[in-house]
């Protein structure tokens, strides 16, 4: 018999404990270049309006980053969902938890690197 048991992923803000599995899950999936340095990415958490991870069984499996002033414009600047975990709707999850409701928001998600604007366009 075999039994299939769905887990939860939750999506929320990063916790200070999740910030270094928050920053490999990013060197991993070709982000190293801007979190290579543990002290920088804090820093930029930080300074950051949005920062929320998709965890599962206490694995951090996807990272979102975007900079907001809350009222009328946000801003999608990093969005990671880890290579085991792609086309199950994680990322989907994290955009939408960072648009929220605010029907008046206007929303831009930076998808200047090679090969990610298909992914983006979901």
């Amino acid at each position: 018999m075999s039994l299939h048991v769905r887990r939860q992923v939750q999506i929320r803000s990063v916790l200070p404990t999740e910030t270094e599995a928050a920053r490999q899950l990013l060197a991993a999936s070709g982000w190293k270049h801007r979190v290579s340095d543990p002290k920088q990415f804090r820093e930029l958490l930080s300074r950051s309006q949005v920062t929320l991870v998709a965890v599962e069984d206490g694995e951090v499996i996807g990272f979102l980053r975007a900079l907001s002033d809350g009222v009328t414009n946000g801003y999608i600047s990093m969005l990671v969902v880890s290579e085991t975990h792609r086309r199950k709707g994680i990322g989907r999850a994290l955009v939408k938890a960072a648009m929220g409701e605010g029907k008046q928001m206007t929303w831009v998600l930076r998808a200047g690197r090679d090969g990610v604007a298909e992914f983006y366009e979901k």
